[in-house]
C-alpha cells in the first residue's frame, strides 16, 4: 500500500479523471473525528462521482442516493493498494477525516443474470 498526499493544485483535475475511471466502483464513506468517533456515513453504494469546486471550496462525493458535501477540505490522501486506488481520505477544516473506501461492484455472470430476469 502506498499513501500519497494530493497537492491542492491536483485536486480538481485528478478527481475529474478518477470519477470517470471509478464508474464501476462502489464506495463506503467513513467519518472519523474526536467528538464522534468513527461512523459509517454510507455503506457500499454505487459511486457516481467525486468532484472539487475551488470557487466554493467544496468537495462532493456523490453516491447512489447520498450526496456528501465536504466544505473547506484541507488535505486529500490517496491509498493505492497492490493494483488500484483503494481509498481517498479527505480532511476538512475542522480536522474531521472522511474516508471514501472503494471496491469493485459485484457483477453477476451473464448467464445467471439472464436467468434471474427471465
Amino acid at each position: 500500500m502506498t499513501i500519497r498526499k494530493l497537492e491542492r493544485s491536483e485536486w480538481r483535475p485528478f478527481l475529474d479523471i478518477v470519477s470517470k475511471l471509478l464508474e464501476t466502483k462502489e464506495a463506503e464513506i467513513e467519518v472519523a473525528s474526536l467528538e464522534l468517533g468513527d461512523q459509517i456515513e454510507a455503506e457500499w453504494l454505487p459511486l457516481l462521482g467525486i468532484t472539487y469546486d475551488p470557487k466554493d471550496d467544496v468537495l462532493e462525493v456523490a453516491l447512489d442516493g447520498v450526496d456528501n458535501m465536504i466544505r473547506g477540505p484541507r488535505e486529500i490522501y490517496l491509498d493505492n493498494g497492490a493494483e488500484a486506488l483503494t481509498s481517498i481520505q479527505i480532511v476538512d477544516a475542522n480536522g474531521v477525516k472522511q474516508i471514501v473506501k472503494l471496491k469493485d461492484k459485484l457483477m453477476l455472470p451473464a448467464q445467471m443474470s439472464d436467468r434471474m430476469s427471465g
